[in-house]
């Protein structure tokens, strides 16, 4: 879910989840309120509050006003009128006038209603209006008007003292607007900590990666799960992070393998040069003194600038190959006829060796493959002039076969020479790898002539590998495309 999805969820959640948490407990406080007015007013809340109030305290109401109209010659009985009051309800008080006199007030109207502010006969017969007799204290007031016998105008009024009901909706509505407030600021804080934990600490983790990169440390790891923005923001850093590594160790092998490359350069040219330096040192000492060993100081010193000359010429090939620098003219070849003049090349001075080198194909349709016939050869003759310095057979055998795939056409060249270890198999593509890590000049070569081959088959667009067991020969094989007549020159040479 990406971030801006999770923000309008969080911001959504921000003012639901406080809604309905509010929503909620004012269910159950408006309980506890209801409970408190009752106790307080000791009335339900069936229909109308007030009503409810004024019905109950009907029965006093209705007493004085009997006794009032049986009593119209007596004077009013102050003692009759407070035992009235045990009718009514804590926070109601009843005045009685009669003309323009204050018969009788409850105990607690004493001090806040005056005569002169009461409404006059029949101004609000049976209405409730709002009264105030007090800084503190609002009441609702309801008056009852009659004619006494005598012809006396006779007003009840019944005060109803909603102060405290006021006081008790006032103390609820403080405590619902600092709940709403708590559930709000507790409900923002939880999400945004679980917001802002999901989005930094992945940001935290990145900080910390660009650090390590900074100070040259690509050996750790960026795991972010998460399927958003930052997600992928992790997911490209931790690709950079591996490409760098991989670049970084690119470049250190790059390094170490020039050194390796410096090194091998120097001795294997060092080699045939110490040895022309000691056969001219010995010539211009006198130590050629006879026309036998002139000659042989002349043809020592010949070979050895011709394996010179050789090795510089591997190494320029090699340095073209690995820069990309060295063109090939890719074509149609007939790989039997072509095999077939290689052999027909090398088959005199191998059997000079006592080597023989046979061809076995049984395959009657002609083949054919991309190729570079310049460079082709130059790997068949690397190949087979490997298994010729490390034949150790009397009769040496080299048997080139070749395999017809799809796509690809499958040739091996497989000696029965002294064989590779398994252990060096890996290495023999290297470029200056030979098997016998002394380096001595008994089995001659570069060192540069597989690594060469695998260079070349690589361009061609296939693969080389070797299969070889110590003592039991060694299987040389490369793959190459076949051609398509559909090729068009670029397909040629891509």
């Amino acid at each position: 879910m990406s971030i801006k999805k999770r923000l309008i969820i969080s911001y959504i959640a921000m003012l639901l989840i406080p809604t309905i948490i509010f929503v909620v407990i004012t269910f159950f406080t408006s309980g506890i309120l209801k409970n408190t007015i009752k106790g307080v007013y000791n009335v339900g809340f069936h229909g109308e509050p007030v009503e409810n109030i004024i019905e109950k305290d009907s029965i006093a109401i209705n007493n004085i006003k009997n006794y009032m109209l049986s009593h119209k010659k007596e004077s009013e009985n102050a003692n009759f009128f407070e035992n009235q009051n045990k009718y009514l309800n804590d926070q109601t008080g009843v005045a009685i006038r009669k003309n323009n006199n204050i018969v009788y007030m409850s105990p607690f109207l004493k001090n806040g209603v005056e005569h002169n502010i009461l409404p006059k006969f029949g101004e609000y017969e049976g209405a409730n209006r709002p009264h105030s007799i007090a800084e503190n204290k609002f009441m609702l007031l309801k008056q009852y008007d009659f004619y006494v016998e005598d012809g006396s105008k006779v007003s009840i009024f019944l005060f109803l003292n909603v102060s405290s009901a006021e006081n008790i909706f006032y103390s609820f509505f403080i405590i619902e607007v600092i709940l709403l407030v708590i559930i709000f600021v507790l409900t923002s804080s939880i999400l945004t900590f679980i917001m802002s934990k999901s989005i930094v600490k992945p940001l935290e983790k990145l900080k910390d990666g660009v650090i390590l990169i900074k100070n040259g440390n690509l050996d750790f790891e960026i795991n972010v799960t998460s399927n958003d923005e930052i997600g992928e923001l992790s997911t490209a850093f931790e690709e950079m992070r591996f490409r760098l590594k991989k670049s970084l160790e690119v470049q250190l092998q790059y390094e170490s393998n020039r050194k390796e490359l410096i090194s091998n350069i120097s001795h294997d040219l060092k080699t045939p040069v110490t040895a022309i330096k000691g056969y001219v040192e010995g010539i211009k000492d006198g130590v050629a003194d006879t026309p036998e060993k002139m000659d042989k100081y002349i043809n020592t010193i010949y070979i050895k600038a011709t394996d010179l000359d050789k090795l510089i010429d591997e190494l320029f090939l090699f340095s073209k190959l690995d820069l990309k620098k060295l063109p090939f003219n890719f074509e149609k070849v007939d790989i039997l006829n072509y095999l077939r003049d290689c052999i027909e090349e090398l088959k005199f001075d191998l059997d000079k060796k006592n080597i023989n080198i046979k061809l076995q194909c049984k395959l009657l349709e002609k083949i054919y493959v991309t190729a570079d016939r310049e460079k082709l050869k130059r790997v068949i003759m690397n190949i087979i002039n490997n298994s010729v310095k490390y034949m150790d057979k009397d009769i040496g055998e080299i048997f080139i076969n070749i395999k017809n795939d799809k796509n690809f056409c499958t040739i091996s060249f497989k000696d029965n020479g002294m064989g590779i270890s398994k252990e060096a198999i890996p290495y023999i593509f290297d470029r200056f790898y030979r098997s016998d890590f002394s380096r001595n000049s008994e089995t001659g070569g570069s060192g540069l002539g597989l690594a060469i081959s695998k260079r070349i088959i690589e361009e061609h667009g296939g693969t080389i590998w070797a299969e070889s067991e110590n003592y039991y020969g060694t299987n040389i094989i490369f793959k190459l495309k076949k051609w398509r007549d559909d090729y068009g020159k670029e397909d040629i040479n891509s």
